[in-house]
């Protein structure tokens, strides 16, 4: 089973750079966006085969995520089910038989960590979702994390060390979360691999010399180790400032 995560920056001007010809070449059983920036009607996706499912924030132009999958879920659920985070539109969950899929856009921390504080309590409200769903059966999770978890996730951190995205606090955070019983599925197979990045600025032709970010994550429970076949960052799409990254499971919905 293969899934895909994007974070398209704007799914309408995503769509101007080739997003549909990516969408059928990356060919997943489930393709996750974030920062859509929709409102509901905004955009018609002809998609043959899959099921769409949006969660939009309340403001317009801003955050937003997707799911469209090829099999009907059992349930789904928009949002981190705490009133006061989920008026941006940054999670979906739908269930199967055999796991739970999650598609995430984390708060950014923004510049000067203005917005930590908030970010924090959102990552705090995940990893307790994802906790209590993983009690019930396996759980994928994706997405724009918004952290680089280690030095070897970034071209820079030594200038970056303390910025949004690569802070004490949220690298922390992550590492919790991955502590609490869950896999960087890119990681588990490439432990050591370097210059692999999935974000880069649009300043500084950042994305030519490959001065970016890992911070496009599949996470998948513990107990799915044995089943992860291939993690990928496909770094030749264009069409965003992230690049799409993909996890193949031997799993059946």
């Amino acid at each position: 089973m293969r899934f895909v995560s994007w974070n398209v920056n704007g799914l309408r001007a995503c769509m101007q750079k080739g997003f549909l010809e990516s969408f059928f070449q990356l060919d997943a059983d489930f393709f996750c966006l974030q920062e859509t920036k929709l409102q509901p009607g905004q955009v018609e996706l002809d998609l043959p085969g899959y099921r769409q499912f949006w969660c939009s924030a309340e403001k317009k132009g801003y955050s937003g995520t997707a799911i469209f999958a090829k099999k009907q879920p059992l349930s789904v659920v928009y949002g981190v089910g705490v009133p006061e985070l989920d008026m941006e539109g940054r999670m979906i969950t739908l269930e199967y038989d055999g796991f739970f899929i999650v598609t995430c856009y984390t708060p950014n921390a923004q510049e000067g960590l203005k917005r930590l504080d908030f970010r924090l309590q959102w990552d705090e409200a995940f990893r307790q979702r994802l906790q209590r769903l993983a009690v019930d059966k396996p759980v994928i999770a994706c997405g724009d994390l918004n952290v680089a978890h280690q030095e070897i996730d970034l071209k820079n951190p030594g200038p970056n060390r303390g910025n949004a995205g690569f802070s004490r606090e949220e690298r922390e955070s992550f590492g919790a979360l991955l502590d609490a019983g869950f896999t960087d599925t890119f990681r588990y197979l490439h432990p050591e691999q370097t210059g692999a990045y999935s974000w880069w600025s649009y300043r500084f032709n950042a994305r030519k010399n490959n001065a970016g970010w890992r911070i496009d994550y599949f996470l998948a429970s513990n107990a799915l180790q044995s089943q992860i076949l291939a993690a990928q960052i496909h770094s030749e799409v264009t069409g965003s400032d992230h690049c799409p990254v993909s996890l193949e499971l031997q799993l059946e919905a």
